[in-house]
């Protein structure tokens, strides 16, 4: 048998939390061999040793390419991209993959989506036509049109695609690869569970009441992520409660937030404040299930959130546009709106389950879509195909 050669590119904590179900489904076929490549962000130890998660769910990476430009700015963002370009072209011409597959609008999945298509490998791209704000708007929509065939999450995401003009054929609506993982574990949180994570902060006590809070930059915003961070700090505060903070994302800006993390708490030194890094996939899903509200500005509150019932608090436009369940209220970046909504939501409790992202099927979905599809690398808008005039 022939195996056709599937490369996977992981290049953040949640690049991996969206994909891993499709990493498990490419493993278990006997018909693929699964090329993982690691980079950027997910090598680097305070975005949280995301490697390191992977080596431990049974994943060994083909490849690692180091390509973060540090600095967090705009111009490293833009160079970093480069790198990633330069370095993944070289990995594809050592592994000659027969299609790369990728996920979601990071400037990582633009650098992965460039070089595959520059060097004639069918590209497939996991959560396209979705619709938010900042730069992963424009990213996502640009991969996009250099994919070769679609894996969207929700309906009104594949309905998008094809308006766009991509090929109804290779437009599939398959779930979000991000509920599988919760939707048959145990959610239950251990007594440990918090400890195992370490960080720094005061100890989160599992069996009494917690939030979350996940707050990243907004590149199209940058130089406003110290505002709007402290804007966010002051509303937790004044909650009172017990928070787990994961720390931000590597995009531009992101030293703005972290500087406003780092400043309030030394010179508060909160007792109810826990900063972590980073949790495993599943540990993550037990952490905002048994949360009493999730807030920031992460997908996740919206994406497995919806699907959880976990009560959230949006904060800002770097969600603009994405659909959600009734599970999420919007705010500004305004303290004592985030208060309010967050305290309604909290005395609100758990919200129906919502199936918007999927069942919990879609990686199965997309590893036989996979196998079975032929492609072709010259693309077209659909709607003038036959008419090339």
């Amino acid at each position: 048998m022939v195996k056709r050669k599937v490369c996977v590119v992981v290049n953040s904590r949640a690049n991996y939390g969206r994909i891993k179900s499709v990493l498990n489904a490419i493993h278990e076929r006997p018909d693929f061999e699964l090329q993982l490549i690691v980079g950027a962000s997910a090598l680097l130890y305070r975005f949280g040793n995301v490697h390191e998660l992977i080596r431990r769910d049974g994943f060994e990476p083909i490849a690692t390419v180091y390509s973060i430009v540090e600095g967090e700015t705009p111009t490293t963002m833009a160079k970093s991209t480069g790198m990633a370009i330069m370095e993944l072209a070289t990995q594809f011409e050592n592994i000659k993959p027969d299609v790369v597959l990728t996920v979601a609008d990071r400037f990582e999945t633009m650098a992965t989506a460039v070089a595959a298509s520059y060097m004639n490998i069918p590209l497939a791209h996991v959560q396209g036509g979705e619709v938010t704000g900042s730069i992963d708007e424009s990213v996502r929509h640009a991969v996009t049109k250099l994919s070769h065939i679609h894996f969207a999450a929700t309906k009104r995401a594949a309905d998008y695609l094809v308006r766009m003009g991509e090929d109804p054929a290779m437009v599939h609506y398959t779930g979000c690869p991000s509920i599988d993982i919760i939707a048959d574990i145990d959610l239950t949180l251990s007594p440990n569970l918090f400890e195992r994570y370490r960080g720094v902060g005061a100890r989160i006590d599992p069996s009494k009441p917690y939030v979350v809070v996940l707050q990243h930059p907004v590149t199209t915003e940058y130089g406003c992520g110290f505002d709007q961070v402290n804007e966010t700090l002051k509303a937790v505060m004044a909650l009172g409660m017990q928070t787990a903070w994961l720390w931000p994302n590597v995009d531009a800006g992101s030293d703005d937030v972290s500087k406003g993390l780092r400043m309030y708490r030394e010179r508060h030194n909160p007792d109810n404040l826990h900063f972590y890094r980073n949790f495993g996939v599943e540990d993550y899903a037990r952490v905002i299930y048994n949360a009493a509200c999730l807030i920031g500005n992460s997908s996740s509150a919206l994406r497995e959130g919806s699907f959880l019932g976990v009560p959230g608090v949006n904060i800002g436009t770097r969600q603009l546009g994405r659909e959600h369940g009734e599970n999420v209220v919007h705010v500004d970046y305004d303290a004592a709106e985030i208060e309010a909504v967050a305290r309604f939501q909290i005395n609100h409790g758990r919200y129906s389950s919502s199936d918007l992202f999927g069942d919990g099927k879609a990686g199965e979905r997309i590893a036989a879509i996979l196998a079975d599809t032929d492609f072709c690398i010259q693309k077209r808008l659909h709607y003038v195909v036959g008419n090339p005039a």
